[in-house]
């Protein structure tokens, strides 16, 4: 006999980084899911993308267990990491200056 799915959870969590703390804890705690055998099969399978924004579809079964599937970061977050901008999140209001703009994107300019 099949499982039957009674959720359909998504999240985004810090690949190789994921905690039981807000929004993974709460999210699978209403659903009854082991919280930490969850995050440590995700840091598990995600330790080669450390730090990176991953987003994860996580199905919950009947019987309380689940399975998995980690999708492909955000393009946000790929061409930050292209661009070689910091993935850390910057305080309210923070600026980046205008040098550090111009010689990031220098490096991406066409020749004329």
């Amino acid at each position: 006999m099949a499982k039957q799915v009674t959720a359909l959870i998504r999240l985004q969590c810090p690949g190789g980084q994921a905690t039981p703390a807000p929004p993974v804890g709460p999210a699978l705690g209403q659903h009854g899911v082991n919280i930490k055998q969850f995050v440590d099969q995700f840091n598990d399978r995600t330790k080669d993308s450390r730090g990176i924004t991953i987003p994860v579809a996580i199905t919950v079964f009947s019987d309380r267990s689940f399975t998995f599937e980690i999708k492909s970061p955000p393009a946000a977050v790929l061409l930050k990491q292209a661009a070689g901008i910091p993935l850390e999140k910057k305080k309210g209001g923070e600026v980046i200056n205008g040098e550090e703009k111009q010689k990031q994107s220098g490096k991406y300019k066409a020749s004329r």
